[in-house]
């Protein structure tokens, strides 16, 4: 499979990277010489210093051999055009382009009919909103992802020093769990990524990463010692798009919602858009400001600026004045590995958001999600099962899964499944899979038709 990616900023960069872990044949396409350099100098893929918008670039890149074209510049307008080009010099090439701008939300559809025929447009900040909504509705959880339209959830909890499970096996977890359906899939200790087996235990500082299917999870979290603290009050810190989409999605929930803004030309604006909202100028990371809000009855505190300095400090500043949450915007994956460590577990990325809403769209077979964990070592995909495919009609202690994956869960109609060796996967179930990245490749093959590869 060739794929053309076009922006080598954090978002390209970590897209070649894993594509590139997969043996698939990337190009990176960017104007920026010092950006390119940093691919070349560690990724084995191909770099064109250019625009992406050029038909000669594009042509140079190979174009007409390439499967997919990824747009993921910082800028929308040069996504569209690369994807205008890229449908006039090669129209078979399917589309993906990052767009942004909320201008765009009411013509995803048209842009998909007509001209340029993007097949898919990823909006980031769209995702990021959805992301904090989930943490808000899962207190306790660090990370959360959902499949099957919501009925099954992929959640990161991190176990504190009170946790009842700390120095608990695999193995002990079904008679504590008391019939509770759930699936212990990898824990991440001191950043590196286990896939548990019976006799493994689980340590203060884990984030264990599970699929379960029980709704309400208060139930689950109360387990690994956490407690459902419903939210009532939120304040936001950045009035920009991330942050007005949050806040009009917070006045539709009924929560009181208050959120500052440094500019005051945004803050007018805020202002006539938001109906119930508190717009305040100010500096969220001024500890006046924060004290005279009553910050200490703030139920969750989400830092949406596109500094991440700022958001870091702010989140710090309100946990130290007593809000009881926060969550934080972080844009550069090299501070997500120190988050935990200066305590702020609660963390979102729109690049991350942005990589795992193309990943879905760029795997072998069936995958209808693709949810990366946030060091990035694994994949949890949710994909249908072919009935060509290796793995239907057998049980799953027969089935010579690559090392390193794992089936997490089958959804059957309404049905959800969380298996064991004994279960059998029929035709057109869904199937959750977790995965290391070295082993996603191997499992592309497995849900693909045999005769793609026969």
């Amino acid at each position: 499979m060739k794929i053309i990616i076009i922006g080598a900023g954090e978002v390209g960069f970590h897209i070649a990277s894993h594509l590139t872990a997969e043996d698939k044949d990337v190009v990176v396409i960017d104007k920026d010489p010092e950006a390119t350099r940093r691919v070349s100098d560690n990724l084995d893929v191909q770099v064109l210093v250019g625009s992406g918008s050029s038909p000669v670039t594009l042509e140079e890149a190979g174009i007409h051999g390439a499967e997919i074209i990824l747009a993921v510049t910082d800028s929308d307008e040069v996504n569209l055009v690369s994807c205008l080009v890229a449908d006039i010099v090669s129209p078979g090439t399917k589309k993906l382009a990052r767009l942004r701008g909320e201008n765009f939300d009411a013509y995803i559809e048209p842009l998909r009919q007509n001209a340029p025929h993007i097949d898919t447009v990823i909006n980031p900040e769209i995702e990021v909103v959805k992301t904090i909504e989930r943490m808000m509705m899962v207190p306790g959880a660090v990370d959360v992802g959902e499949f099957a339209e919501g009925r099954v959830k992929f959640i990161g909890v991190r176990l504190d020093e009170q946790s009842p499970l700390i120095g608990k096996r695999m193995m002990d977890l079904p008679a504590i769990l008391e019939g509770r359906r759930l699936l212990i899939a990898a824990m991440i200790r001191q950043e590196e990524l286990i896939i548990p087996r019976g006799r493994d235990r689980l340590m203060a500082g884990d984030l264990v990463y599970f699929i379960s299917d029980e709704n309400p999870l208060a139930g689950i979290m109360t387990i690994f010692g956490k407690h459902s603290e419903p939210v009532h009050r939120v304040m936001i810190v950045g009035g920009g798009r991330i942050g007005l989409r949050l806040a009009h999605r917070l006045e539709g929930l009924g929560i009181h919602t208050k959120i500052v803004e440094r500019r005051p030309e945004r803050c007018q604006m805020l202002a006539e858009q938001l109906n119930k909202t508190v717009v305040l100028h100010g500096d969220g990371s001024d500890q006046a400001l924060l004290t005279e809000e009553n910050i200490q009855e703030i139920d969750l505190m989400v830092t949406l600026t596109n500094d991440e300095e700022t958001n870091i400090l702010s989140s710090l500043l309100a946990k130290r004045l007593g809000a009881r949450k926060t969550i934080t915007k972080i844009n550069k994956f090299s501070y997500l590995p120190l988050m935990s460590a200066i305590g702020l577990d609660h963390v979102v990325s729109p690049r991350l958001s942005a990589i795992n809403s193309i990943l879905q769209h760029i795997r072998r077979g069936k995958i209808l999600s693709a949810i990366s964990l946030k060091n990035e070592q694994a994949e949890a995909m949710e994909a249908v099962a072919l009935e060509t495919s290796d793995i239907v009609g057998k049980p799953l202690r027969d089935i010579n899964f690559p090392k390193g994956s794992l089936v997490t869960g089958i959804i059957r109609g309404q049905e959800v499944i969380i298996p064991t060796g004994e279960s059998v996967i029929a035709p057109d179930d869904r199937i959750i899979i977790f995965a290391r990245r070295d082993a996603i490749a191997s499992i592309e093959k497995i849900l693909a038709v045999k005769l793609e590869y026969f």
